[in-house]
């Protein structure tokens, strides 16, 4: 069994401006997988920075509402609701809420810095 907590695990900020923290990669961890898994978390009335990965992702909200934009389309999103993201799609969340918009990130394959570049906001 693997097992890691997430108070374990050391919250970064990630390139979008998120507040993040990993909680499996096959590059650093013991589990044979290959995808990774992160749960990141967004203030009230802030937004995450435009980007593309080369990759598939997926956001599952935990926590909080907000306004998913993906490509050229935007959604009402909260929590229960998962987002799938295509590879090279132009991606940002915005918190509209009152609350912390906490959510997973599943990226398959698993993230790497040479898979996401940043884009200018639509």
């Amino acid at each position: 069994m693997f097992l890691k907590r997430l108070q374990d695990c050391r919250e970064i900020t990630a390139t979008d401006g998120t507040r993040l923290r990993e909680l499996l990669h096959p590059e650093r961890d013991a589990a044979t997988v290959r995808y990774s898994l992160a749960r990141a978390r967004l203030a009230p009335g802030t937004a995450s920075l435009p980007h593309r990965l080369t990759v598939s992702e997926v956001y599952y909200l935990v926590r909080g509402r907000g306004l998913m934009h993906v490509g050229d389309e935007a959604a009402d999103v909260r929590a229960g609701d998962a987002v799938f993201i295509p590879p090279g799609a132009e991606q940002w969340l915005e918190n509209t809420g009152k609350e912390e918009v906490v959510f997973l990130c599943i990226v398959d394959p698993a993230w790497t810095a040479a898979a996401e570049e940043p884009a200018a906001r639509s």
